[in-house]
């Protein structure tokens, strides 16, 4: 993992690289949804950003991530996976 940066518009500290999480909310039709970290961080991401190219992943699915910087400005989970498949 690389060094910890501040993420914007908050005080808690994002480590950048991999990540591990629960998806905790999806919208089908509009293509985003919320992943949060074991470390309790809530990561935006888009469809695009479903390593598969199946753009659905179901909540409460467990997934492995990637935090990148996003279009708006914030960090966003970026080659999500579901925990256990292989890259």
């Amino acid at each position: 993992m690389g060094p910890p940066v501040n993420a914007p518009g908050r005080d808690l500290v994002v480590p950048l690289g991999a990540g591990r999480g629960v998806v905790v909310s999806f919208d089908d039709p509009r293509g985003l949804g919320v992943v949060r970290s074991d470390a309790g961080v809530d990561h935006p991401f888009h469809c695009t950003a479903i390593a598969d190219g199946s753009r659905s992943i179901e909540v409460g699915t467990a997934v492995t991530y990637r935090v990148a910087p996003g279009r708006l400005g914030r960090w966003e989970a970026s080659d999500m996976r579901p925990a256990g498949a292989s890259a």
